[in-house]
């Protein structure tokens, strides 16, 4: 069977990134950083993208104040951390698409909330996330 590949069962796509976990605990932005930079990041998303594509697709789901129409991106650690009131569609992206996609919407999006419902919420400006995934 020389030449032939041999398919390998895919591993089931794990939804977290253990790393902006542990950041996010420490309340550390330099680890969270870090764990943007090298890790994958779970969005809720308004539309899932292929089943067997995980990481491929969907569209993202931000919270628009009804108040001030202020734009926010919800970033997770853990799909489990989603709130249950979100779009129940989750994806996760990769760092190249988080910087493309704040790039891309920096002037429409305000803020920023990794796990906003905890267990270790943070908050930053899509600016300082933009340059701690350039750097």
């Amino acid at each position: 069977m020389a030449g032939k590949a041999r398919k390998k069962p895919s591993e089931p796509v794990e939804f977290r990134s253990q790393a902006l976990a542990e950041a996010l605990e420490r309340q550390d932005m330099a680890a969270v950083a870090l764990a943007l930079r090298h890790g994958n990041t779970v969005v809720p998303l308004i539309k899932p993208g292929p089943r067997d594509r995980p990481l491929d697709g969907g569209e993202v789901w931000t919270y628009r104040d009804p108040n001030t129409g202020e734009v926010a991106l919800l970033l997770f650690s853990d799909a489990a951390h989603k709130p249950a009131n979100l779009p129940p569609a989750v994806g996760l992206q990769s760092p190249a698409w988080l910087k493309s996609f704040l790039r891309r919407y920096e002037s429409t999006i305000t803020t920023v909330f990794l796990d906003i419902a905890g267990p270790h919420p943070m908050q930053a400006p899509p600016a300082e996330l933009l340059k701690a995934l350039e750097a």
